[in-house]
Order: structure tokens, then C-alpha cells, then sequence
């Protein structure tokens, strides 16, 4: 504007007639080119983004897309169609995208509707092995609306943007732990403590995965992520559960125990068979725990067990509920039916100590959650514990609840050995969606009132 007042004012008089013109002209050599923004460009991986595009083209059709590759160099994407507004720029935290990966206003759209692109393995499931470094995702606008294709597909890009999305935030303490017979990963928050605590249990999967507890870390929890099935430095054969309980009594001593960690907040979470094993923990003789959070977990072990303890057979030793679909596909769910359970296998859930969260996926293939947080809430009634339970219902959602914006996963690879095997998960990404962000949420929420307010059972 400074430079428009200093045209000297003969130039307006000679040119009268191409004022209006020039004017158009000077503002349009003035205009910036396409910017895209992030705030923050640096986040945790549950933590929304605000991202915009300006000075593009007035009311004219664009595509925003992200692209990333997991640690296996994998490319996953997605991409939405949106307008302009007549100032030429597009918010995703106020506009609706009008097709693509997903429609609608969706603010972290982009993320959560992550998929493999095209000519990708099949069965692909996203998980953070190294919590250390971040995932970098490329934003980009691009002309027109159109579809992102294979690998190095090319658009008339018009700007982009890198972000990066963490699991530890600064400050955050990863300590390997192997010692009187565990294996797991313990993170520390920031400062000296002591700070409530939760004992992170994952599923059938196996392995030691250490995504959740570097976030719960980076909320402030001390989060102990316990392998127990699937891990080379746990007795073998890998196919089976070979540590019993014992070994969860002792990881949660471990916690109670620790110089930095209030002793008497400390809390369970699991997810699938996790699930029933934060159910199981929480029955030993000398566990008390704060409260337990399980996600889509039986009431009782669908892996036939091999003594007392709860060490199990091979999961594959009994298939008699295993249902396939036409493209070979397994869905799991009818093991966890509680009638499928029997009596040995199942949690004394009139001796749980504690309020407990559970969370049902409506959708989910893999666990028949309702029909077990049912047998969970009746039986509590039952025996006069009713006020401890809370049941999260969410319709849509499949089996695989992760935190906030994590992408949805329907589909994955099991195993490969002896054969292929994919398993179905469950559930629709929108929906999905809605449900992780709640769920997260209300976790976090569930924790804070138990781990650091004032309790009350």
C-alpha cells in the first residue's frame, strides 16, 4: 500500500482511463505466491494441526494430500479435495472437503485417513518401532482435484510443507528394562517425580510395542510397556504366553517400587488380550492397583491355557471358532463370545478391586466386546461393585482403538508362518476416527481422576 502512494499523482491524471486496470495489475504483481501452513509444523502424534492454504487461485478446485513412509519405507497417503474461498485460501480446521480420502470438515483428516498407496504390500499396519524419532509427513496443494496415484506420481504442485509428528516429547526418559526376568520399556516424564503410573499391556500381536506408553509419558505418566508373548529375550517358543503371574505381579511391583512413582497410583491398560490380562492382574493376591482401562478384551483368555499360572498353548492350537471370508481373511471374533470361554479361562471379576473403563468397539471383528463388557458390568452389579465400572460405546469403531488420529487399520497381516495369514480388525475410518479421538480423551480423563485426584471406590 506504501508503494501505491507514492505513483506520482501525474501518472493517475494521464492514465485516468486505465486507472481501475493499472490498480488491478499493481495489487496482482504484489500478490504472494501459494503458501501452506502448519501450527505447529512440531507436534505429538495425538495433538491437532491447523493447517491452512492461501493465495490461491480464487473460488477455484484444489487437492490437499500428506505422504509419509514408515520405517519400512512404505508410503502411506492421503489426499482431499477442497474449494477455495474467493480470498483464495482453504482452512481445514473451518472448510469441508468435498471428496478424496474423506469428506467433510475434518481438521486432522489428513491423518487419520492415512492409507498404503496403491502398489504397496498388502495388509499393512502403521506402528512406531523406534518412539525416538518422529514420522515426517510432506503436506502439499496441488491444482485441480485429483487422486494421488502410485509411488513418484507427479501434480502440478503448487506449495508445500514438512511436519513432524513425535511420540516422546522433550524431556521424556526411555529406559530399557531387563532385569528378575522382565522385558519392557519404562518411560519417565520430565522432572523428578514421583508421578502416577501405568502398566501398558498390548495384545496377540506380541513383541514389545512402546508407542502408548511414550505418550502416556509425555502427559506426565510413568508408563512401564511389558512384553510378554512374541520377544526374544522371553522364554520361547515365541507362539506361546511361557511367563506367567508371577511375572505381571512382579512388573507391577516393579512400578510400585520405583523411587520416582507414587506407589499407590498406579494403574493397568490393555487392548485385546491385554485386555483380559489388565482384568487378570488386578485379581492377584498383593496387586492393588489404581484403576484399569481395557479396550476390547474378553473376560476370559481365548488362548487355551497350560497351567494355573495362565501360560497358554499355542494360540493356534485350537481354530474350532476361527471364521474366514471368501478372500481368505480371518475374523476372530467368536473365540472371545463368553459362552466360547470356559469357566477356567475366565477372570474372577468379583475380585477386581478397582474401578475399571471399558471400551467397546461396535464394529470390531476381532473380539466380541460388547458381549463381554455386558458379562463385566452384570457381574460387578451382581456382587454389589456396579459403581465401578464405565462402559465407552462407540458405533463404527473397529478393534484397533490407538491414540487420537492414529490412521484406521481394517485389515492386517498376522502372520506369515506357517502360511499367510490377514487378519480382519474391523470398523470404518470415519467412525473410527471419532471414536480414538474420544477414547483418547476420555482415558487421559479416566487417569487423571484416578491417578491423580483425589480417589474415592
Amino acid at each position: 500500500m506504501t508503494q501505491c502512494l507514492r505513483i506520482p499523482s501525474r501518472f493517475t491524471k494521464l492514465h485516468h482511463s486505465l486507472g481501475v486496470l493499472a490498480s488491478v495489475r499493481w495489487s496482482s504483481s504484489l500478490r504472494p505466491g501459494p503458501l501452506l501452513s502448519a501450527d505447529p509444523c512440531r507436534a505429538l502424534i495425538n495433538e491437532k494441526i491447523w493447517i491452512r492454504a492461501r493465495f490461491l487461485p480464487p473460488l477455484s478446485p484444489v487437492t490437499v494430500s500428506t505422504q509419509m513412509y514408515s520405517e519400512e519405507r512404505d508410503l502411506w497417503q492421503s489426499y482431499a479435495h477442497y474449494n477455495t474461498d474467493s480470498e483464495g485460501t482453504v482452512n481445514l480446521c473451518r472448510d469441508a472437503s468435498v471428496g478424496g480420502s474423506y469428506v467433510g470438515c475434518e481438521p486432522m483428516g489428513l491423518f487419520w485417513a492415512l492409507h498404503p498407496a496403491p502398489g504397496e504390500r498388502e495388509g499393512l499396519r502403521l506402528i512406531k518401532r523406534d518412539v525416538r524419532t518422529p514420522y515426517e509427513f510432506k503436506v502439499s496443494v496441488s491444482e485441480g482435484h485429483v487422486s494421488l496415484g502410485h509411488r513418484g506420481a507427479e501434480h502440478s504442485e503448487l506449495a508445500s510443507i514438512s511436519i513432524e509428528r513425535s511420540y516422546m516429547a522433550p524431556g521424556v526418559k526411555r529406559v530399557e528394562i531387563r532385569e528378575n526376568g522382565l522385558v519392557g520399556t519404562l518411560f519417565l516424564p520430565p522432572g523428578p517425580g514421583p508421578f502416577p503410573a501405568v502398566l501398558d499391556l498390548f495384545g496377540m500381536a506380541g513383541g514389545l510395542m512402546e508407542f502408548r506408553s511414550a505418550l502416556f509419558a509425555s502427559k506426565g505418566y510413568a508408563s512401564f510397556s511389558l512384553a510378554y508373548f512374541g520377544h526374544k529375550d522371553l522364554p520361547g517358543p515365541l507362539k506361546t504366553i511361557n511367563v506367567g503371574n508371577a511375572y505381571f505381579k512382579t512388573a507391577f511391583q516393579f512400578l510400585q517400587d520405583h523411587d520416582q512413582i507414587c506407589q499407590d497410583r498406579v494403574g493397568v491398560l490393555g487392548i485385546s488380550y491385554g485386555g483380559y490380562l489388565t482384568l487378570r492382574v488386578s485379581t492377584l493376591p498383593g496387586v492393588k492397583p489404581a484403576c484399569l482401562i481395557c479396550i476390547n478384551g474378553p473376560v476370559g483368555s481365548t488362548a487355551p491355557l497350560s497351567d494355573d499360572e495362565g501360560r497358554t498353548k499355542a494360540f493356534e492350537f485350537e481354530q474350532k471358532h476361527w471364521n474366514f471370508t471368501p478372500e481368505g481373511y480371518v475374523i476372530f471374533k467368536d473365540i472371545s463370545f463368553p459362552e466360547n470361554l470356559p469357566e477356567p479361562l475366565r477372570v474372577k471379576i468379583e475380585e477386581i478391586p478397582c474401578p475399571v473403563m471399558y471400551i467397546v468397539s461396535e464394529d470390531d471383528l476381532s473380539a466380541c466386546a460388547a458381549e463381554n463388557a455386558d458379562v463385566l458390568e452384570q457381574t460387578l452389579n451382581a456382587c454389589g461393585k456396579g459403581h465401578l465400572f464405565t462402559r465407552l460405546s462407540y458405533p463404527g469403531a473397529g478393534h484397533l482403538i490407538e491414540p487420537a488420529y492414529s490412521p484406521h487399520i481394517r485389515l492386517s497381516l498376522w502372520t506369515v508362518k506357517p502360511e499367510k495369514l490377514f487378519v480382519l480388525w474391523g470398523g470404518q475410518p470415519a467412525p473410527h476416527a471419532v471414536a480414538q479421538e474420544d477414547a483418547w480423551r476420555r482415558i487421559h480423563q479416566f487417569l487423571d481422576t484416578h491417578l491423580r485426584g483425589d480417589r474415592v471406590h
